[in-house]
């Protein structure tokens, strides 16, 4: 995805709060800022969104000498949502289609985006979740049921440290022993590392990778060949957040994007409307899902791959 002129907003509010947690120097915001917009006006608009916001969080970091910026507010992030958790997996438990309520849940979750919306994402999310979890949803549910009931190896992006704890309900949900959850491999905005992981509770549920980079999104020049190796040996991939879906929507492989869509740049892209909680799969996954149920048909077979019998397949608990 290209850059919009629209995202300079976005990413000149991203350097000014991140220089805000990492000092108290008015001074030093200041310079941030001019430095900010000296870089804008040397920007390559055919890069993705996530890939300026690389450079301008390293520029910052630079300047300011913190290293993580958003280290408390990912904390607080993950305590509150730790805390709100056992409520909201009693809740997907209870529903009457658990694997659907758990996949609102971690989408409703990826509305605790600081790069998107700002800390106040964080401050505000007790009360926003029940909010985020009524928004419009859409997607294809039914096709991501059956391709995570048949995968074997299940790599899964995580996005924002906070929303990763809501995650735990959606992964307890898919098949035991084959997921592989990925993180940032470097500390950018409020999104997760391994330490927020950890913190989240994912390492008992599957083995936590990094992916060598600290760009926002998952960009694949800039990642480690170890991860390189494990996307492309996954054959179900998952990824969180706009910002994944900003870097890995042109890449030809089976991705399923669970996200909320958060401005009218991702609108436009993702071809849903702005405030939508939504699952979008990848080119190459909707046609390789549209030649399966072809050959299935032919056989005879329903598309999970059983003879047809109108039962549906998933992994609900």
């Amino acid at each position: 995805m290209r850059t919009s002129l629209d995202c300079l907003t976005c990413l000149v509010r991203q350097a000014l709060e991140a220089s805000r947690f990492a000092c108290d120097d008015p001074a030093l915001h200041e310079r941030v800022a001019r430095d900010v917009l000296r870089m804008a006006a040397e920007f390559d608009f055919a890069q993705s969104p996530p890939l300026l916001a690389q450079r301008v969080q390293r520029r910052i970091r630079e300047l300011t000498g913190a290293v993580d910026p958003y280290a408390e507010l990912k904390l607080r992030a993950d305590r509150v949502v730790l805390a709100a958790l056992p409520a909201l997996s009693a809740e997907v438990g209870a529903a009457d289609d658990p694997l659907a309520a758990a996949v609102r849940l971690a989408i409703a979750g990826n509305t605790i985006d600081a790069g998107a919306y700002g800390a106040a994402s964080v401050d505000r999310m007790a009360r926003g979740l029940a909010a985020a979890k009524a928004r419009p949803f859409s997607g294809d549910l039914e096709g991501f049921r059956r391709a995570v009931a048949s995968a074997r190896e299940i790599l899964y992006l995580t996005d924002n440290a906070g929303e990763t704890v809501l995650d735990r309900s959606l992964a307890e949900r898919l098949p035991a022993g084959r997921i592989t959850f990925a993180v940032r491999g470097a500390a950018v905005l409020n999104d997760a590392t391994r330490e927020d992981a950890a913190r989240a509770g994912l390492d008992s549920l599957g083995e936590v990778i990094d992916n060598g980079s600290d760009a926002p999104g998952t960009v694949l020049s800039e990642c480690s060949d170890t991860f390189r190796r494990r996307f492309a040996a996954a054959d179900l991939v998952i990824a969180k957040g706009q910002g994944n879906h900003e870097t890995l929507s042109e890449v030809d492989r089976d991705i399923f994007f669970l996200f909320a869509v958060k401005c009218d740049v991702a609108a436009r892209h993702s071809g849903r409307p702005r405030g939508q909680l939504a699952i979008v799969r990848s080119r190459a996954g909707r046609t390789g899902a549209a030649k399966a149920h072809a050959t299935a048909l032919r056989r005879g077979e329903s598309y999970s791959g059983r003879r047809s019998d109108h039962r549906r397949t998933g992994t609900e608990s």
